[in-house]
C-alpha cells in the first residue's frame, strides 16, 4: 500500500499534469485542496488518478510493476514536497 503523508505537494501543481488538469482551479492547485489544512475535501470521493493503489490497478498495472510504480511515486512526491518546501 503506498503511504501517502498528506502533505499536499501534489494537490498544488495539478495544472502542470496532463492528467489532472481538470481539477485545476485556474492557479494549479486541485480545486478540491483545503490549503490551509491540505486535506482533500472529497477525499472519500476523489478521482481515480488521486488514489495511487486503485490507480495502479485500473491503469498502470499492464505498463509497470508495482514496485516501480511505487518507486516512482515516492520519488515524484519527494521531488513535489523538495519544491514546495523550497518555494514556499
Amino acid at each position: 500500500m503506498f503511504k501517502c503523508i498528506k502533505c499536499g505537494a501534489c494537490c498544488r501543481v495539478v495544472g502542470k499534469n496532463e492528467m489532472y488538469r481538470q481539477l485545476d482551479r485556474g492557479d494549479g492547485c486541485c480545486k478540491y485542496i483545503n490549503l490551509d489544512t491540505n486535506e482533500c475535501s472529497i477525499y472519500s470521493k476523489r478521482p481515480l488518478l488521486c488514489r495511487v493503489d486503485e490507480a495502479y490497478k485500473v491503469i498502470f498495472s499492464t505498463e509497470l510493476s508495482l514496485e516501480e510504480y511505487y518507486r516512482l511515486n515516492y520519488e515524484a512526491c519527494k521531488l513535489l514536497r523538495n519544491g514546495v518546501e523550497s518555494n514556499g
